[in-house]
């Protein structure tokens, strides 16, 4: 869309642009007018229910909380991306894409009034109290938070630097609830983690796609070359559980090793309004092997980065199917004061083509965790597929895959298998030997 500034991210990682544009949510002049005058038409349905809670509901409501639920109840009819979001929910989103924003550092997402958690922000408040992706929040303060709306659940959890809040949450495999008490401090987001596997692999984890990240991305790379003294045999990229951030950085991080082609494409229903994003000259890793890890709860902005790398066969991607969150999201400010839409406006496809909507990118090789009964995990978790009122599929949909990551490396099998690939003690089954490529090709 022109004038747009693309976004991937909110609480499930969904795909946004931001609209310079305001177009009219209500009826002009002459709408009003031509609903005045046709008795069924839409709009004259809607004013007639509005003035008949106005004047015989049991007790006066509030007009602006009525056209607010109203408007909620309208996009909730649509998939379950599209919201809005009043001014305080749009400062906050703007403030976590820079990378801070206060409150717990935990991701979640609200179906059929059910909170369950995504995805946990690395060294958090959160997740030192040991929530874990797929909980259910029942309570807050030993409040039901069923009921409440997604802003409201998000306020709630939200609040001072230092003060505490108590979450009673339900878990797969435990029959009882069980109650967290965390401390809210400001949450500063590093998306770039990165450290040395042994004296010859470089790891990166990226937690989410924030404006930060590829600068940290190009600063990782480079110290990580130097503490190998440039004998690095290939690096490992971990976009596990990374639920999504801004479109421009999943391009720009893609664009990091990749010389040449497209990134993605973004495809709405005004076939003019196509977008295709290219890379440029130049990989950051120069070469070198190149592994990417995925798993269930890798979405929308990682999945693009998986998906771009895998067509490219720049890299071999390891894990379980990701999340198959597909759709790109339009954020549209709404004026002073009034927060902005979130609307639904495209699809977007990997550079074969490929849509991932309620499919998700397939690894290369999957590789399963062995995970203990007290971690309540799942192997079929939630996916985009699972969302009531999704968009669906151009083909079969998939269902969720497993989202645990062992809290040791050492039991980390999907690492342990990228590990052994780059020192050749395992075999590349994804492609054949290609010299010409750039690719991870392990005789």
């Amino acid at each position: 869309m022109r004038g747009s500034l693309i976004l991937l991210g909110a609480a499930a990682g969904v795909a946004v642009s931001l609209v310079t544009t305001q177009p009219q949510l209500l009826l002009d002049g002459a709408g009003a007018q031509a609903a005045a005058a046709v008795p069924n038409h839409p709009f004259a349905l809607f004013r007639d229910v509005f003035e008949r809670v106005r004047a015989d509901y049991v007790e006066k409501p509030d007009d602006g909380k009525l056209i607010e639920s109203a408007i909620n109840g309208m996009l909730a009819g649509l998939d379950p991306h599209s919201s809005y979001m009043d001014a305080r929910r749009f400062r906050n989103m703007q403030l976590q894409t820079r990378g801070e924003f206060g409150g717990l550092g935990i991701e979640i997402t609200m179906e059929q009034g059910a909170v369950r958690v995504m995805a946990l922000i690395d060294g958090t408040p959160a997740a030192r109290a040991g929530i874990m992706a797929n909980d259910i929040i029942t309570h807050l303060d030993e409040k039901p938070v069923r009921g409440l709306t997604f802003d409201q659940v998000v306020g709630n959890m939200r609040g001072p630097v230092n003060t505490k809040i108590k979450l009673t949450i339900m878990r797969e495999g435990q029959h009882k609830p069980v109650e967290v008490s965390i401390t809210r401090k400001i949450i500063h987001v590093p998306s770039v983690r990165s450290w040395m596997e042994g004296d010859d692999v470089g790891f990166i984890r990226i937690t989410q796609f924030n404006e930060q990240t590829t600068d940290a991305l190009k600063k990782a790379v480079a110290d990580l070359t130097a503490q190998s003294g440039n004998e690095l045999k290939g690096f490992i990229v971990d976009l596990r559980n990374n639920p999504g951030g801004l479109l421009e950085q999943a391009v720009s991080v893609s664009d990091a090793f990749l010389e040449k082609g497209e990134i993605v494409s973004t495809r709405g229903r005004v076939a003019s309004e196509t977008q295709r994003f290219h890379a440029h000259a130049g990989d950051l890793a120069k070469g070198k092997p190149l592994i990417v890890l995925i798993n269930g709860g890798s979405a929308s902005a990682a999945e693009i980065v998986a998906g771009a790398l895998q067509d490219h066969r720049r890299a071999t991607v390891i894990g379980t199917r990701s999340f198959g969150k597909g759709s790109v999201q339009s954020i549209i400010p709404l004026g002073s004061g009034n927060g902005a839409l979130l609307l639904t406006t495209a699809r977007y496809y990997t550079p074969s083509g490929r849509s991932i909507q309620a499919k998700g990118i397939s690894p290369d090789i999957e590789v399963l965790q062995d995970m203990p009964e007290e971690a309540g995990a799942r192997d079929d978790t939630q996916s985009e597929a699972s969302l009531r009122g999704h968009l669906k599929a151009e083909g079969a949909e998939q269902p969720g895959s497993q989202s645990y990551i062992p809290p040791d490396s050492k039991d980390d099998n999907a690492l342990h298998m990228a590990l052994d690939l780059i020192r050749g003690i395992a075999h590349n089954p994804a492609y054949p030997p290609n010299p010409k490529t750039a690719v991870l090709d392990i005789e």
